[in-house]
């Protein structure tokens, strides 16, 4: 296995432009794979003449620089292919996440202000009354084949005329949009230029010691930071190849897996969680996944023991700035850790600072929590039309993450919540998440979510809603039974809500925002302090 160094060194220089580095890899070996997809593979050299007929298309189509293009659709090559269509021109890719509905797209479309958007067929009538009252009217392209009379994205390229492409882009032309989820408030788009998605891919290189011949499976959606700066930017750097499925299927994950050659794939938790509880019947042993990042530790020992993979990779980013920390993937690993701070491949090369701050920014002592401040290279350009939003994300230069974590002695960093999902109880700071975790581990218990509610006498009580795993049934009373075994007293919950299930972001994360702004929640709850009733204790 080659170092992670050793692997950048395969390739010439480049500009840090996404065509740059992508010629810089192309001319070695041009004609190995780059793009797996459905039936079809683009070797590099054939994806290299597919993007300069799509940019010469999109030049034609009226698109400059700095102009915004919205994608709207399942994974495809598609994505890939307008992405770096749109940076060899100096434009900008929006995606949106394909499970929006009118709202919601309207929202990021009109903020971004596309002049164009790739959509794919199901969701083209999402798209076009999302972009009602846009001026000027953007054009819209389908990415996939399935309704008569709309131009196929395919088909225009084989037409595309031979115009100039701009000679003036640079790595630090912003290439992409990527909005945040919005757990509280309006999404807010953050920026990143090329330099930075480049960098990303390196720096995800060292983290899971990507391999020229390494075939990376992206079963998260594209419009994901995950996807696209681990996954893609990742192939990318490396040399390496990608295999594209529409969408996670859990159902049929292995088989995808063999069937494709794929040695590495990036996950989240609500996927690990998924593959660990599905039958052991699709499980396919004749697969080659030797690496997988996103792995949590809850899961961490069916993944290597059942599913005989033997690197589980777990780190810390935020959209706004992927791949901060990371647990050594020579070791030694924690777990249950975000790992220290992340490297370059290069020991050269200055990397991410991070600081654990009090709320007066001063620094924390070990082992105590504080919020997480950051500095790294790959950094969002700031939030698009957003200027104070991106001004209170900073402070004396330092990105606020939100995230209430502590430092041990060796610098390995630890998550304890949200700053925003703390309960406040008898004078002591509880952490949602901790609850979240404890409670979630009960056997009958699919999902759990820990929230703040109003006490009577002040400050908050802690409520808790829970789904249990399909076929199984679980009370409240057990709830609270397991958290006294597990818990301090006073992190035991008051309230505990039985439901169907619990609202989620578009990235999977459990919006406990919209737990909080549901009234009925507590009226559906147990209140576990409540009086018992006198008929209930009578005797005989």
């Amino acid at each position: 296995m080659k170092k992670p160094l050793e692997v950048l060194r395969l390739y010439p220089p480049h500009d840090y432009t996404l065509h740059g580095a992508f010629e810089s890899r192309a001319q070695r070996g041009p004609q190995r794979p780059f793009i797996l997809f459905g039936d079809k593979t683009w070797s590099w050299r054939e994806f290299a003449a597919e993007v300069e007929c799509a940019a010469r298309l999109l030049v034609a189509r009226g698109i400059r620089k700095g102009d915004r293009v919205g994608v709207m659709a399942r994974n495809s090559d598609g994505h890939v292919l307008l992405l770096f269509a749109l940076a060899r021109i100096g434009a900008i890719m929006v995606p949106v996440n394909p499970e929006f509905g009118v709202e919601e797209a309207r929202y990021v479309l009109h903020h971004a202000r596309v002049s164009g958007v790739a959509a794919g067929s199901d969701m083209l009538d999402i798209v076009r009354a999302a972009c009602e009252g846009l001026a000027p009217a953007p054009w819209f392209v389908l990415l996939d084949a399935g309704r008569h009379g709309e131009s196929l994205l395919r088909d225009l390229i084989q037409t595309a005329p031979d115009v100039a492409l701009p000679a003036d882009v640079g790595a630090g032309d912003t290439c992409l949009i990527v909005y945040t989820s919005g757990t509280t408030g309006f999404p807010k788009g953050a920026m990143h230029s090329q330099r930075s998605f480049v960098t990303g891919g390196e720096a995800f290189v060292q983290r899971v010691y990507l391999q020229d011949d390494d075939r990376v499976m992206i079963v998260l959606p594209l419009f994901h930071i995950n996807a696209l700066f681990y996954s893609v930017a990742g192939a990318l750097a490396a040399g390496a190849s990608m295999v594209i499925a529409p969408r996670f299927s859990a159902s049929t994950f292995w088989q995808t897996a063999v069937e494709t050659g794929a040695t590495e794939v990036n996950i989240i938790e609500a996927i690990g969680t998924i593959l660990k509880n599905r039958p052991r019947s699709e499980f396919r042993p004749g697969h080659g996944i030797r690496k997988v990042y996103g792995v949590r530790e809850s899961m961490a020992e069916t993944f290597r023991n059942e599913f005989h993979i033997s690197h589980l990779i777990g780190g810390y980013g935020m959209t706004e700035i992927p791949g901060v920390t990371c647990n050594p993937f020579e070791g030694p690993q924690k777990p249950g850790s975000m790992g220290p701070v992340g490297r370059h491949p290069d020991p050269n090369r200055p990397w991410a600072e991070c600081r654990v701050v009090d709320d007066e920014g001063r620094d924390v002592g070990v082992n105590e929590v504080g919020e997480l401040v950051v500095k790294t290279p790959i950094i969002m350009q700031g939030y698009f039309r957003d200027p104070e939003q991106t001004k209170a994300a900073f402070r004396d230069g330092w990105f606020l993450t939100g995230d209430l974590v502590r430092r041990d002695e060796e610098g390995y960093f630890f998550f304890v919540s949200r700053k925003k999902d703390i309960i406040r109880r008898r004078g002591e700071n509880i952490a949602g998440a901790e609850l979240d975790r404890v409670i979630g581990g009960h056997p009958a218990v699919h999902e759990a979510a820990a929230i703040a509610v109003p006490s009577e006498l002040g400050e908050d009580e802690i409520l808790v809603a829970v789904v249990a795993k399909s076929g199984q049934t679980v009370s409240a009373a057990e709830i609270a039974q397991w958290c006294r075994g597990r818990l301090a007293p006073m992190k035991v919950p008051r309230f505990v809500a039985i439901v169907d299930d619990l609202p989620h972001t578009p990235t999977h994360k459990v919006a406990k925002a919209a737990m909080r702004s549901d009234r009925t929640l507590v009226a559906r709850a147990v209140d576990l302090a409540a009086p018992v009733p006198r008929e209930k204790i009578a005797g005989p």
